[in-house]
């Protein structure tokens, strides 16, 4: 894939402008595009919000709105482009949806000075699980790996 650092800022100003104008709407200020062959195929503002759902991030919005359009879950070829750097769950949407790169402009810190502190959630997965603040255990039924074995017997299964 070229790598154009001008088609990047032309993107990341769309990404800025789609953020910006969804403040206005009463959404957060979170913006962002996919780009597949030089065009934007999706776009995502943060929704969060509205639709009082925590993990409508503008990322998140923008590739369920490209996998629609591309008809597939994967998004190899793509670029996600997004006004801001994208927190730990919009990285690992990126990684499931196998973008091929993600371009972002402000970062974590600007994020922080207004409001949208996720340095935390960072910091959270270098500890040890114990010390997390939330407590996340694994209880045996005997049966956990069920589901698997389901997964795993089906031979018209789709591998992701």
């Amino acid at each position: 894939m070229t790598i154009s650092v001008s088609a990047d800022h032309e993107w990341l100003r769309e990404s800025i402008d789609l953020a910006t104008r969804n403040v206005a709407a009463g959404g957060g200020p979170f913006g962002a595009v996919i780009i597949k062959d030089g065009r934007v195929i999706a776009t995502g503002t943060n929704q969060v919000t509205p639709t009082l759902d925590p993990t409508a991030h503008a990322e998140v919005v923008a590739i369920r709105a490209a996998c629609r359009v591309l008809g597939d879950f994967r998004l190899t070829g793509c670029v996600l482009v997004s006004s801001c750097e994208p927190c730990p769950l919009c990285l690992s949407a990126a990684l499931w949806a196998r973008v091929d790169r993600v371009v972002y402009a402000a970062d974590r810190h600007d994020a922080a000075r207004a409001g949208f502190d996720d340095r935390e959630f960072y910091e959270l997965f270098g500890k040890p699980r114990e010390e997390w603040s939330l407590p996340v255990r694994q209880i045996s039924t005997g049966e956990d790996d069920a589901p698997f074995a389901a997964w795993l017997s089906r031979p018209d299964r789709v591998d992701y």
